[in-house]
């Protein structure tokens, strides 16, 4: 497993938080998923059928954005 750690920015509630966790986990070879609301880290386990690119995208996707 890949580990990633992105800042996502653009969360202000549970609801943003679980469109994001959603979009990431609705990815092929995600493993433990880790997202704090509070400080907008996400850390992420991925397998090597998913890229970070693919992961940045996902977020995207969802209206928010990851640096």
């Amino acid at each position: 497993m890949n580990t990633l750690t992105l800042s996502i920015s653009g969360m202000r509630d549970e609801q943003c938080l679980r469109l994001v966790t959603n979009a990431i986990q609705d990815l092929p070879g995600i493993g433990h998923l880790e997202i704090s609301l509070e400080s907008g880290v996400a850390t992420i386990e991925h397998g090597n059928f998913v890229s970070a690119a693919d992961i940045h995208q996902a977020i995207e996707d969802a209206g928010f954005s990851a640096h």
